[in-house]
């Protein structure tokens, strides 16, 4: 009988984290969700900071309740980590924190923002060396404006982990950066998988708080002072669940197939083995991060559906189950389309104390009537992100020459109809939606790979899409 193999995947997300339990038998991929747990950054004074302590309990808690679930004399394994991108922790030799771990939507990065903005030379030669456009989330502008308030940092820090770097480290006790979430810093040297040392400079960086990033697949050793998972091997996954998403992709072979991840970001992109760079790249805002085995994933962000999340916390009326959800949908479905469509590139939504607010605000200097209630918001919301994501396939498509044939969408995104529908009518072509747990079965894959239990990423997709559940949506006139 073959052998059964188990391996858990920690998959931090913005809003909510999971550890996942993977089984791997007959060239089938068995799920099971072991604890989930709700996650945020916290306001403090005038910034915003991640719970790590938090965190570390939750993933504790998790990883003995798989083991708890493990078939009696069976052994976890592997375990490895993804989590949202840019966000990192500056530790010493011994891997102890030794400044506070700053939530991506602090405003503190505005000034480096707009200053590098304003300077175009430095904005394209920045572009050029790392294929990463200027976003105010950037770890570029986070470090730089920490080294620039704090400057007794470059004493007291010996290392920057990218926050899957760091949980890597607590789990097995070794240091390393890993390439796919060093990517998503505008750090990474877009021509080579290592630091760009033009770029810490220009930002004032220690170029010896980084290492040279491993690729995805490497192991790290066994878990350590975890007694429930002696033995268990800890392998550097491609730390940034965009990457493991994408991962998780049945892509098709000829490359033809777009790629939109949607959850709190809508990231849109293809896999390549080469940057799209340029002018027209970096006017576009196109962002070349690295799939975990050092090629490209070329991608740009639309705001997701942060905005309908944001817009609910407006309403009492909000659904707080499957079948309130499915209710809103199908009152939002069975409205008229918009007169006309939100802006989704207006940087006012990025952190509001009101979503409603400012979408109304939007409207209103556009002389076009705010929504009438929450079905309302939803329809315009989606059909909004859906031309967002035809808008950034456009784009796309006339920077390479490529012409994509099918979207494919996983995520929380891929579960809501109204968007998916949205997507396909604007682009013209049809989406796959998989139920598929994406970011969990891209970190999976690597582990099983790195086990050698699966060949390569393309075996394992050619596998997992003869059984996936999934739904095509055509374009509607």
């Amino acid at each position: 009988m073959p052998q059964i193999i188990f391996s858990a995947a920690i998959d931090l997300g913005a809003t909510s984290g999971r550890v996942i339990l993977g089984a791997w038998s007959h060239h089938r991929l068995t799920l099971t969700e072991i604890h989930r747990f709700p996650n945020t950054f916290r306001s403090l004074g005038a910034h915003d900071y991640w719970d790590l302590g938090t965190l570390w309990h939750e993933v504790q808690t998790g990883l003995r309740a798989a083991v708890a679930a493990l078939p009696r004399g069976a052994k976890l394994a592997s375990v490895g980590v993804d989590v949202w991108g840019v966000d990192y922790a500056l530790v010493d030799d011994a891997g102890r924190l030794v400044f506070p771990v700053h939530a991506y939507r602090d405003a503190r990065t505005q000034p480096g923002l707009k200053r590098l903005a304003n300077t175009r030379a430095a904005l394209a030669r920045i572009y050029a060396a790392t294929g990463i456009p200027n976003v105010f989330y950037n770890s570029s502008l986070q470090l730089e404006e920490t080294v620039a308030r704090c400057p007794a940092i470059t004493d007291l820090a010996t290392r920057c982990l990218f926050l899957p770097d760091y949980f890597n480290f607590l789990l097995s006790g070794r240091m390393e950066n890993e390439l796919s979430i060093a990517s998503t810093s505008q750090l990474i040297d877009v021509h080579a998988t290592d630091w760009s040392r033009a770029t810490l400079d220009h930002f004032r960086l220690p170029p010896q708080w980084f290492s040279k990033p491993v690729l995805a697949g490497t192991k790290l050793g066994r878990v350590k002072n975890f007694p429930e998972l002696a033995g268990t091997q800890v392998i550097a996954v491609p730390g940034h669940d965009t990457a493991c998403a994408y991962d998780a992709m049945p892509a098709a072979p000829d490359g033809n197939d777009l790629y939109i991840s949607s959850g709190t970001w809508s990231l849109v992109g293809f896999e390549s083995d080469t940057p799209v760079l340029g002018t027209e790249a970096l006017a576009a805002r196109i962002s070349n991060e690295r799939i975990g085995d050092g090629r490209y994933r070329p991608l740009t962000n639309v705001i997701g559906l942060w905005l309908l999340e944001g817009t609910l916390k407006d309403f009492a009326s909000r659904p707080t189950s499957d079948r309130a959800w499915a209710a809103l949908i199908s009152a939002a479905e069975k409205l008229a389309a918009p007169a006309a469509l939100l802006d989704v590139t207006d940087p006012s939504f990025t952190n509001p104390s009101s979503m409603r607010a400012v979408i109304d605000a939007q409207l209103k200097k556009r002389r076009l009537r705010a929504p009438k209630n929450l079905a309302g918001y939803t329809r315009l919301i989606c059909d909004s992100l859906g031309r967002g994501h035809a808008d950034a396939m456009r784009a796309f498509e006339k920077m390479t020459g490529r012409k994509f044939r099918r979207i494919l969408i996983v995520g929380g995104g891929s579960k809501n109809r109204l968007l998916c529908q949205a997507t396909a009518t604007a682009a013209g072509i049809p989406v796959v939606s998989f139920a598929l747990e994406g970011t969990a079965v891209g970190n999976l894959a690597s582990q099983l790979i790195a086990l050698r239990a699966v060949k390569n990423l393309a075996t394992f997709r050619r596998h997992l899409g003869a059984g996936i559940k999934q739904k095509t949506y055509v374009p509607r006139r």
